[in-house]
């Protein structure tokens, strides 16, 4: 199910192939957020026609919420319902017994959560994850676990960990269970921890490992860690790591982090930056003088705030070379005075120019490493 392409002789950065139930997937990719089965503002149709993406990710804990298990199933599963054709990847919810850490309880069967919306009451176990990501039809399908907060001490990231692990293994008997007879098969992807601590991420990745799963999620690398850390975990995971399997940096990131996570061997990424950014009106544009990216420094782009009032009379394009929707057809002022009035244009199409940014420099990574430069 993942082939590696090429391997370059000058970084640990690879190229391959991601073979899913509903397509094949070039890596290293990007996978905009769809986290309630739309990204935000934009419609499948956008994806596919404007922006090529090649997969989505989405969030089984938002989505059992609402629309729910039941008209996911009714449905067929997401795909169909949001009428995207192309692979899905969900977060487990894992995330969530993270970010909604006031409204839920953790114990060994599971997590336990309030909707701070409605009050009621939900139960999130690694079986019920599992049966959830199905009936929303994942082509990839993350098992739950814990993610620790930072900081945090070494003896509560031990006990998360183990916690995770062994969650995991109850994913993986659950999901050989529930699969047995199905023609399309999903790929079941486990997540590392271990918060900042060296020996702490080798030994979750070890035990991971021995599961064998098709493919390994980095977590807790954007969820309240130091940036600098980032590399660090990288350099005690990476090598944990069969390099037969894909690997996922979950959460990141800024441009010149993922250039330098597909340097050191990652091959999946995702981040709600380029639209969050995009709502408020902060574009990426890359720069000129230097449209290469063979800098880690991040001198390749720039952020530019279309709200401010130099850009009112302004009527070159946001950027010459983008090609997106809003690029092709609109200028720097018009976009400015959408964002002025408060028109929803204004951020569907910055956000259709910031995924853009990062699906493009995707593309360029992949070319990059194909002609042996980077």
């Amino acid at each position: 199910m993942f082939k590696i392409l090429k391997r370059s002789k000058i970084s640990k950065a690879r190229i391959g192939k991601l073979k899913t139930s509903n397509g094949i997937i070039n890596t290293p990719f990007f996978m905009p957020i769809a986290t309630r089965g739309t990204v935000k503002g934009l419609s499948s149709i956008d994806m596919k026609n404007n922006l090529d993406a090649q997969i989505l990710l989405s969030n089984t804990y938002h989505l059992m919420l609402r629309p729910g298990e039941k008209l996911m199933k009714k449905y067929q599963g997401l795909h169909k319902f949001m009428n995207w054709r192309k692979p899905i990847l969900t977060d487990s919810g894992g995330y969530q017994v993270f970010s909604l850490a006031k409204h839920r309880k953790i114990t060994e069967q599971g997590a336990y959560f309030r909707d701070p919306q409605s009050g009621d009451d939900y139960f999130l176990s690694p079986e019920k994850a599992i049966d959830l990501q199905l009936a929303i039809g994942s082509d990839i399908i993350m098992v739950l676990d814990e993610c620790p907060p930072y900081p945090c001490k070494k003896e509560y990231a031990k006990k998360s960990l183990e916690l995770t692990a062994r969650w995991a293994e109850r994913s993986k008997k659950y999901f050989q269970k529930k699969i047995k007879n199905k023609k399309k098969l999903p790929l079941l992807f486990a997540i590392t921890q271990g918060s900042v601590y060296e020996d702490l991420r080798q030994e979750s990745s070890r035990q991971l490992v021995e599961l064998n799963f098709d493919g390994y999620a980095i977590g807790g690398v954007a969820v309240g860690e130091p940036r600098e850390k980032m590399k660090k975990v990288l350099e005690w995971v990476l090598p944990e790591l069969p390099e037969s399997k894909p690997r996922y940096l979950m959460g990141l990131g800024r441009p010149e982090e993922i250039v330098t996570a597909v340097k050191n061997g990652i091959d999946m990424f995702d981040c709600v930056i380029p639209t969050r950014e995009a709502r408020h009106g902060r574009l990426y544009v890359r720069v000129e003088s230097r449209r290469e990216i063979k800098s880690l420094d991040g001198k390749f782009y720039k952020i530019i705030n279309i709200t401010n009032s130099r850009f009112k009379n302004d009527l070159k394009p946001l950027d010459a070379n983008c090609g997106c929707e809003l690029c092709a057809n609109y200028s720097k002022a018009y976009l400015h005075h959408l964002f002025k009035i408060k028109d929803d244009l204004a951020k569907r199409l910055a956000s259709i120019h910031n995924l853009r940014f990062y699906l493009d420099l995707m593309k360029e990574l992949r070319q990059n490493i194909k002609k042996g430069e980077l």
